[in-house]
């Protein structure tokens, strides 16, 4: 990753049907790509598959929606793994009526990775979904530099998280939302990144790809009433801002 080239912050890339395709596209229009997994098995064959790649990086993640699932064995190869890993995630809290039955376990293994992540080492992309409250005030106790992928809870959290250094990544579902312009009166310019989440979001009907992140700073250039050339300059500005916490 470089300082002129826009990150997505959160994507599935093992989940197109394509994706060296994907990755491929990605780079002739210089984006980077933070490659979020679910389990350290899922990353540990992510990074086999893909290689050493100039515009990726693969992420760490125990996801909240498999935490009934994880045994002592999948935190204890998670803890092996943090030291060699950049990025952590997908990791964080779901309280939504999806994963609330799982709640105690997903606290158990959330304090795990924030246990396991090292201060100045990792980027965290977090998951936070109906568990915003939870998982802003973790974040700011544990005092890691994080990014809220996704988010669509209430207004209230935000300043806390403003207030611990906390990042908001936006995606092209976002930029449709009712909630859009709200999110974007309370979240200053020089605390949001991008992000695809693909291909689980979607644009047009289609799976959001990382190539396609422009739509997103167009979309961002618009709310701030400034050009895309400025609103890109903004993310790229931010996107360093966070890396120089971890270098």
């Amino acid at each position: 990753m470089t300082a002129s080239s826009l990150i997505d912050t959160h994507c599935h890339i093992s989940e197109y049907p394509d994706p060296v395709s994907v990755i491929r596209a990605a780079e002739t229009t210089n984006i980077s790509i933070v490659a979020v997994t679910e389990d350290p098995d899922g990353y540990r064959r992510l990074r086999t598959r893909l290689g050493r790649r100039s515009n990726v990086e693969v992420a760490l993640g125990l996801h909240p929606l498999r935490a009934a699932s994880f045994t002592p064995n999948h935190l204890a190869r998670f803890f092996r793994l943090v030291p060699e890993c950049r990025w952590i995630g997908e990791v964080g809290l779901d309280f939504s009526q999806v994963g609330l039955s799982t709640k105690r376990q997903q606290l158990s293994v959330f304090d795990v990775v924030l246990t396991a992540a090292q201060p100045g080492r990792h980027p965290l992309t977090v998951h936070s979904r109906g568990a915003e409250k939870e998982v802003i005030g973790r974040l700011v106790d544990a005092k890691l530099p994080a990014i809220l992928h996704w988010y669509t809870g209430p207004l209230g959290p935000i300043n806390d998280a403003l207030a611990a250094g906390l990042y908001f990544s936006i995606n092209a579902a976002m930029t449709r939302s009712k909630k859009f312009r709200s999110l974007m009166s309370v979240i200053p310019c020089d605390r949001i990144l991008l992000e695809t989440d693909g291909p689980y979001a979607k644009s047009g009907g289609q799976p959001t790809r990382p190539h396609k992140l422009g739509e997103v700073t167009n979309s961002l250039a618009t709310i701030w009433n400034v050009t895309p050339d400025a609103a890109t300059a903004m993310i790229l500005k931010n996107q360093n801002s966070l890396l120089e916490l971890v270098r």
